[in-house]
């Protein structure tokens, strides 16, 4: 079932409404702000959970900037040691973000409250039920863990010092609970901010192309359990009181049972059922005013593609995860749009631009307006493949039909342009069809599009968690290549992935390849596009022939992008046979791609 309006009892709707009671407000440190900690908040279940509030000292009504998060909502960035990698970066980007600010109040992903509430806003930070000072299970994206944030949005509606407006705003996780609980409508939320959320639980967080997603892994042990209630081994401090900021210590046998690693729990969830289903919203169900901000790698329109609001803006930008957020342009285009629909200033934000991306090249990016995504006047081209050399053009449609065949858990297998002799680009959503076979009853496809410059380097660039990464990344198991043509386009397939279609081995089949984000290039004169397809994980590893876009160094091996496929259930008897990709005569294979015409 999709997620649906949770209505509390009378009686649950007192106790969750009810005033908190507030101690005085700690001496937060900065003029003019101050600074509630700790504040309980009642659930409909009887569960308190905590929060800080950070407001103007100056009595009045104010609007309400709101997050609700697992990090720790007084875990500084600078000193955790699952943080001091992004706050370096962070720091060293903008050398001068700490005279803005103290900077004593900046959480991972998160707002600093001191620059809102200087502006005439009310920052509201919250532990999830099982992180930090709040006590429970802690089960992420859980329906019990959505209902909680929809009480807290209407709980601050209703206090003395607000506005009756609240709006949402944050990175990550605090960008995919913003989708879920504007699905359930609650009272007081007006507009959502939702930075590099994903929205599909299924096809853009547990599993890609059907393929189990266990990047998560490191996610849960390094970033989230450390900060459990109850865990008194936690490495982090907090930064308001010094000590830990978890609760009463449990014992690790408690500690276990109030946690539900989500790893674990994909994996007992193969196939998009009712556990993804209750944790993906209704987006026929979310109209409220939103601004969508994607990356072209790592989660990207599907939350703008999918919700129901008419007053909705997108912009796609390069760069990695963190830093973006917090750069005055950032914070600049935040506040026009939360002025404009918490404070009803008359600030000319309904002209904005629908949809403005961020087109790449190799020596930099242009910001693009247009009035809707994908981007009008897209002439969709197709790059057909040929496997008797390995070579992709337009002009390869009727090619001599042939085949070639790569391990099933190993290296690739590359298709290349010619060198172009214009300057091309490319934007907007990509598609690959394939026709394959396998020497056994399954495989797991991985396709990267790659930038291939004259000296023959791949040409990488900064990715939301990567700081290397192709122009884009497609998966798919191949007994899950059932679609859905009424859910599908020529440019993106929709697979349900509700069954397990066994492959005939030896059998060709036509496969359409998962891209969960589209992509952007201008293709200078002499450069090559090239599609590899392979059998594990695409990286690039030391001593890789790549030159990046913005010059940044080549880290250690490992994978490209927010996934990871290592796992158990990639059993080699399965998944390591021999794969093969035919194409030519009745097996046209090819790359579909978004040409974008000069002047456009």
């Amino acid at each position: 079932m999709r997620l649906l309006r949770l209505v509390p009892t009378a009686a649950a709707f007192l106790i969750a409404f009810a005033q908190p009671g507030f101690a005085e407000p700690v001496d937060s440190g900065v003029p003019g702000m101050l600074f509630d900690h700790d504040v309980p908040v009642t659930m409909t279940d009887g569960l308190k959970l905590r929060v800080n509030i950070y407001r103007p000292e100056k009595s009045g009504h104010y609007p309400v900037l709101m997050l609700m998060g697992p990090y720790g909502k007084d875990t500084s960035m600078a000193d955790a040691p699952a943080y001091k990698a992004s706050w370096a970066k962070l720091i060293a980007k903008y050398p001068d973000l700490c005279k803005q600010s103290s900077c004593r109040y900046i959480r991972f992903e998160a707002p600093d409250p001191e620059r809102w509430v200087a502006n005439g806003y009310i920052v509201i930070h919250a532990d999830v039920r099982g992180a930090g000072a709040s006590p429970g299970v802690l089960d992420p994206f859980s329906p019990r863990e959505t209902e909680d944030y929809a009480t807290l949005i209407t709980w601050a509606a209703h206090q003395p010092w607000s506005s009756g407006k609240v709006g949402l705003l944050g990175t990550s996780f605090q960008a995919i609970n913003q989708y879920q609980v504007a699905a359930l409508k609650p009272e007081g939320l007006a507009a959502i901010l939702p930075w590099e959320g994903a929205f599909d639980q299924y096809r853009e967080i547990g599993y890609y192309g059907g393929i189990l997603n266990v990047a998560w892994e490191y996610w849960w042990t390094h970033q989230v359990v450390p900060n459990q209630n109850g865990n008194a081994q936690t490495p982090l401090v907090d930064s308001i009181n010094g000590g830990k900021d978890t609760g009463t210590p449990l014992s690790p046998e408690v500690l276990t049972q109030n946690r539900v690693d989500p790893v674990g729990a994909f994996a007992k969830h193969p196939f998009d059922d009712a556990y993804y289903r209750q944790r993906t919203p209704d987006g026929s169900r979310i109209t409220v005013p939103q601004l969508d901000v994607a990356n072209w790698t790592d989660w990207s329109t599907a939350g703008y593609l999918a919700t129901a609001s008419k007053q909705k803006w997108l912009r796609i930008q390069t760069g990695d995860h963190l830093t973006p957020f917090y750069s005055d342009d950032a914070l600049a285009l935040q506040k026009r749009f939360f002025d404009h629909f918490l404070k009803g200033v008359n600030n000319g934000w309904e002209k904005e631009p629908r949809v403005a991306v961020q087109v790449r090249r190799p020596e930099g990016t242009a910001w693009r307006n247009a009035a809707a995504w994908p981007l009008p006047g897209i002439q969709w081209e197709h790059y057909y493949l040929d496997a008797t050399n390995g070579s992709m053009g337009p002009d390869l449609e009727h090619a001599t039909p042939a085949q070639k065949t790569y391990p099933g858990l190993g290296d690739r297998l590359t298709f290349t342009t010619a060198p172009f002799t214009n300057e091309t680009e490319f934007t907007g959503p990509i598609g690959i069809r394939l026709w394959v076979s396998s020497s056994t009853a399954d495989m797991d496809i991985f396709a990267a599009l790659r930038l291939i410059d004259p000296q023959g380097r791949d040409v990488t660039f900064t990715g939301n968690s990567d700081p290397n990464v192709p122009l884009d990344l497609g998966y798919l198991r191949v007994s899950h290549r059932a679609a859905d043509p009424s859910r599908s386009t020529g440019y993106q397939p929709f697979h349900p992935h509700l069954v397990s279609e066994p492959m005939t081995p030896g059998q060709l089949y036509p496969v359409d390849v998962e891209f969960s984000e589209p992509t952007s290039i201008v293709i200078p004169r002499g450069y090559r596009l090239a599609l590899t397809i392979q059998g594990k994980d695409f990286g690039y590893g030391p001593g890789a022939d790549i030159v990046h876009a913005n010059d940044y160094a080549l880290p250690d091996a490992h994978n490209s992008g927010l996934f990871f496929a290592a796992h158990p259930n990639r059993d080699p008897a399965l998944y390591g046979g021999t794969d093969a990709v035919a194409t030519g005569g009745e097996h046209v294979s090819y790359l579909l791609l978004p040409h974008i015409p000069p002047g456009h």
